[in-house]
């Protein structure tokens, strides 16, 4: 059965890839998009849920050494429970689910059950090496065929059922999936059928996450690598064979400037994906933990007042994109449009906040030299005495504005357009991610500063930071925290540009 109705429940074997979240299938997310329920695997990179709807729960299937392990029946029992409940059930798996990833015994579960299912390949493992690790699994000279091998058979299966004599004459590259643990077992098994010592094999943990590690070596060090205190633990895959030696690919992948950096993002919510995208295509592990929560305001009583009223303005600032969105999206549920500001100026705090009022087709008439209320104070002194300004606020922030365009002679209203919040606590990535060591935590504004550094506290002793302004970075002094970092130029990228000139001095 593999037909999905909208009236019986059904389950969809998905494949997530090999770790990058951006190596998904469209059909994969289009599946998490469907969902009602999500079973995944720990292996499976958190950040593929964010295609998952906010209220759909996901249910981790355990991970060694922290809670319930499922087992294969258990999980099988579950999807059945639950697709039999008229849910569509997405179990979603590393890498490709018919790859080591027992689906055969899955699909034979539901069709049993008579329950629809259909499977939804992912990249798997082996077939990411070559772009992530520099090692084409095959070469027109070096290798014209690929087994895939899994060092770890079912137990109680008795006697091994690979052909190692075969497996060691293979004439192309043997990739062994699930190996670490049994590896001096099949290396040497290798090597007693004849395959040379001195093979080349080059062992490969967390493909196409932040964290891989690619370690060359030869057949008889492999074991060795998978021993003592310093070992190469789980997930890894072991690759033998000519491809990894003299090919004039080279990874590219660890090559991205900020490879190896965990660094925290502490934006909201909702506001941080481009920024975290730009970060991990450089090659960053980025962890989100937003200190700020944005939020309406609590009515929209005086904002709509505002609204009304607004062709008596000559001026309206704006200090964020987020006061922007606020602001516009209010006005157009109101039933008016842009053109209710044809008589009115704009003036915007910096280049972002100007990108925010192109999005809805309007463009600022003003950005002061410097990116902060005191320069927008200078820029707009000679421009407004006798003038009504309107200033497009948060809930709260300094009162530099309202007080400098008073002084210069300005009629001044504000309005509170949202609210800004302070998170409490670190979720539980976030604090495993800090007990494990962050490289850089970025600081967006002044009030993220100043909530990020009260609710991380001790965890960002000794880590590198980067602020997007001067007015930040004072907050973070007044705090005992010295930015690492200052950004030139005060928006997202100019903070990123200020990271990677770091990097590269």
């Amino acid at each position: 059965m593999t037909q999905d109705t909208s009236s019986e429940g059904f389950v969809y074997l998905v494949g997530a890839g090999p770790g990058d979240p951006s190596y998904i299938t469209l059909r994969a997310i289009q599946c998490l998009k469907l969902a009602e329920i999500v079973l995944y695997d720990y292996l499976v990179n958190p950040h593929i849920l964010q295609h998952v709807s906010a209220d759909v729960e996901c249910i981790c299937m355990g991970r060694h050494g922290a809670g319930k392990l499922w087992n294969q029946d258990d999980i099988n029992t579950e999807c059945i429970r639950l697709a039999k409940q008229g849910l569509r059930v997405v179990r979603l798996k590393g890498g490709d689910p018919a790859i080591f990833a027992r689906a055969a015994e899955e699909a034979l579960a539901f069709e049993k059950a008579e329950i629809g299912y259909e499977i939804v390949p992912g990249i798997t493992a082996a077939l990411a090496a070559g772009t992530c690790a520099g090692i084409p699994l095959t070469h027109r000279e070096k290798a014209s065929a690929v087994a895939l091998i899994t060092g770890h058979e079912r137990g109680g299966k008795g006697e091994s059922s690979l052909d190692f004599g075969a497996l060691a004459q293979f004439p192309g590259t043997l990739v062994f999936y699930m190996g670490v643990t049994t590896s001096r077992s099949w290396t040497s098994a290798l090597m007693e059928h004849g395959m040379p010592h001195n093979t080349p094999v080059a062992i490969v943990r967390k493909i196409s996450c932040p964290e891989q590690v690619t370690v060359k070596c030869t057949l008889d060090e492999v074991a060795d690598y998978f021993d003592g205190e310093n070992r190469i633990r789980p997930p890894a895959i072991v690759i033998i064979g000519d491809v990894v030696r003299d090919t004039e690919l080279t990874s590219w992948f660890e090559q991205r400037p900020l490879f190896g950096q965990r660094i925290l993002v502490t934006r909201a919510a909702g506001q941080a994906e481009e920024f975290v995208q730009k970060l991990a295509q450089l090659g960053a592990e980025v962890v989100l933990q937003p200190a700020i929560e944005i939020l309406p305001p609590e009515n929209y009583e005086a904002l709509d007042e505002v609204i009304a009223a607004i062709s008596d303005v000559n001026w309206i600032v704006f200090s964020s994109g987020n006061g922007v969105r606020y602001f516009l999206n209010r006005l157009l549920t109101l039933g008016y449009d842009v053109r209710h500001l044809a008589h009115t100026k704009l003036a915007a705090m910096g280049p972002g906040t100007d990108a925010a009022l192109q999005d809805f087709n309007l463009k600022a008439d003003l950005l002061p030299r410097e990116y902060r209320a005191e320069s927008m104070v200078d820029a707009l002194r000679p421009r407004v005495q006798k003038q009504r300004v309107l200033l497009i606020r948060a809930s709260r922030g300094r009162d530099v504005l309202r007080a400098g365009l008073s002084k210069a002679g300005a009629d001044v209203q504000q309005v509170v357009v949202y609210r800004s919040q302070d998170i409490q606590t670190l979720s539980s990535s976030t604090r495993e991610a800090v007990e494990q060591g962050i490289d850089w935590v970025t600081f967006t504004s002044s009030a993220i500063a100043r909530s990020s550094i009260g609710l991380l506290g001790q965890h960002l002793n000794g880590v590198k930071s980067v602020s997007i302004s001067p007015v930040t970075s004072e907050m973070m002094r007044s705090l005992g925290f010295e930015p690492t970092v200052e950004a030139k130029q005060h928006d997202l990228d100019g903070m990123i540009k200020g990271l990677l000139d770091y990097q590269e001095a």
